[in-house]
């Protein structure tokens, strides 16, 4: 068996750590921060706490796989809640959608409630093609290690499978050809921001997205998603693995022509077979293997959050798990984003669970409020250090929430701020891209790093990796690497 360094503990890293623990790898993670999780972030203050990062699970399947393949059932660690509605939407003419849980008629019958007979069957048209997309992309885009241009000739030979996947149209095109409602239109344009990316240009391929949040389910994890993290964490050392936290990373070492290990930062040298890169993509070429030949090109980074943590007093009649605030013009939010500043009219996206493992009591509220936001990039774009732009655009967001509804101001007892600079310096993302590289183009699912690296022995996963960005795209790529571990 080989002797594996990963660096990094998000989920990615600790989900391949558990999966090569558990087939006999040697298996040393190597993490920054004082914690793992990465992006399955949590914070606390006075009795509150709030998940930092994803707020809910889809294709669970890719969890049960995991664990079932390192130990005992996930059921038997968490306690996985079905969402149902997923998510409360209220649109820019005013219109509300509570959008079930129980399944493609159940939305489908919602749909015609909320915006009225005939929106249904257009979805489920919509849903019937993008059905059709997973069956034909899943194994070989998602579930598999791409083989460069021959994975691309290999689908292009199968002019069935090309006209289903239909690589040449956008997630935005596709739509127009089956819905006719413009609601319907903002509601599938929401979905290409879950990869941070731009529904006019990201490919049809992401219609995959509603599909499988619909068809399969979303869930929660109780106590938080944070815990999900670490019970991934707790698999792999139940398996062997040792989990180093505080341990930052300097240099990806080489023997010969191989990876040979790593360099922390105070010096030390950890010799390795086989390293594993659960860091952003672009951190990894750029800094921790400095040889400029082996340098991706420089990709269009996904879109980063702008994050509010509010605490607050009573309670809201009503409040559903998910709850999303269009604004009336969604195109100009894209716009504002592809120029690299902070968007004037934005999305609200507010994550509020039912769960008092959350509160100090049930007098109160714990709420993650979440906008699109572009990243940090101070030298050609937007300087999320700007104490000035942070503090305005915090005014913005809540006044933006009252206009829309949910008025929060007056019960406001503290708010804590995460920006795109706070991601980048707390996860090491690339500007605080969320997803690494955004989904952008045609050639978008060519054009991520791949999971094996120029370097033989250095393979990468998680977000900013193949397949994408996201906990199940995250959860294949780690079994994609340990597969491919195995036959290095």
């Amino acid at each position: 068996m080989s002797r594996v360094v990963v660096v990094g503990a998000g989920f990615g890293g600790l989900s391949v750590a558990a999966r090569l623990a558990a087939r006999g790898h040697r298996v040393e993670v190597f993490e920054q921060g004082p914690q793992v999780g990465g992006k399955l972030g949590w914070f606390s203050r006075d009795g509150f706490s709030f998940d930092t990062g994803p707020s809910l699970l889809t294709l669970p399947a890719v969890q049960r796989d995991l664990f079932l393949k390192t130990g005992a059932p996930v059921e038997e660690v968490l306690d996985l809640v079905p969402l149902d509605p997923v998510a409360h939407y209220r649109f820019g003419d005013g219109t509300e959608l509570d959008l079930p849980g129980g399944g493609l008629p159940a939305v489908a019958a919602a749909l015609d409630e909320a915006l009225g007979a005939g929106t249904g069957a257009q979805w489920t048209a919509f849903q019937r093609r993008a059905a059709q997309i997973w069956d034909v992309a899943r194994e070989p885009f998602l579930e598999s290690a791409l083989d460069g241009s021959r994975t691309l000739v290999r689908l292009a030979r199968d002019t069935s499978a090309l006209r289903t996947v239909a690589p040449w149209a956008s997630l935005r095109g596709l739509g127009r050809t089956y819905l006719q409602d413009p609601r319907l239109r903002t509601l599938l344009d929401r979905y290409a921001t879950y990869s941070g990316s731009d529904p006019a240009r990201a490919p049809a391929a992401l219609a995959t997205v509603p599909f499988v949040e619909q068809a399969f389910g979303a869930w929660y994890v109780r106590g938080g998603l944070h815990r999900l993290a670490r019970a991934v964490a707790d698999r792999a050392v139940d398996n062997g693995a040792r989990i180093h936290t505080d341990a930052p990373v300097a240099a990806v070492l080489q023997s010969g022509t191989r990876a040979g290990g790593v360099r922390l930062a105070d010096g030390t040298e950890v010799a390795a077979d086989v390293v594993v890169s659960a860091v952003d993509a672009a951190r990894l070429y750029r800094d921790l293997l400095p040889r400029p030949r082996l340098q991706p090109q420089r990709r269009l980074r996904s879109s980063s959050g702008f994050v509010l943590l509010l605490a607050l007093d009573g309670r809201t009649p009503g409040l559903r798990h998910h709850t999303v605030l269009f604004p009336p013009d969604y195109d100009a939010e894209f716009a504002d984003l592809a120029a690299g500043r902070p968007v004037a009219d934005p999305t609200v996206y507010v994550s509020a669970p039912d769960d008092p493992a959350l509160r100090p009591g049930d007098d109160c509220e714990a709420w993650f409020v979440l906008v699109n936001a572009p990243v940090h990039d101070p030298g050609r774009g937007t300087d999320w250090q700007d104490a000035g732009l942070v503090a305005r655009y915090t005014r913005t967001v809540l006044d933006t929430m009252a206009r829309r509804g949910l008025d929060v101001r007056h019960r406001l007892r503290w708010s804590e701020v995460r920006t795109p600079a706070d991601l980048e310096r707390l996860t090491g993302s690339d500007g605080g891209a969320i997803y690494g590289t955004a989904s952008n183009g045609a050639r978008s699912a060519f054009l991520r790093p791949a999971n094996r690296s120029p370097v033989p022995g250095l393979f990468l996963v998680g977000g900013s990796a193949h397949p994408g960005g996201g906990l199940p795209l995250v959860g294949l790529s780690a079994r994609i690497v340990a597969d491919l571990v195995g036959e290095a």
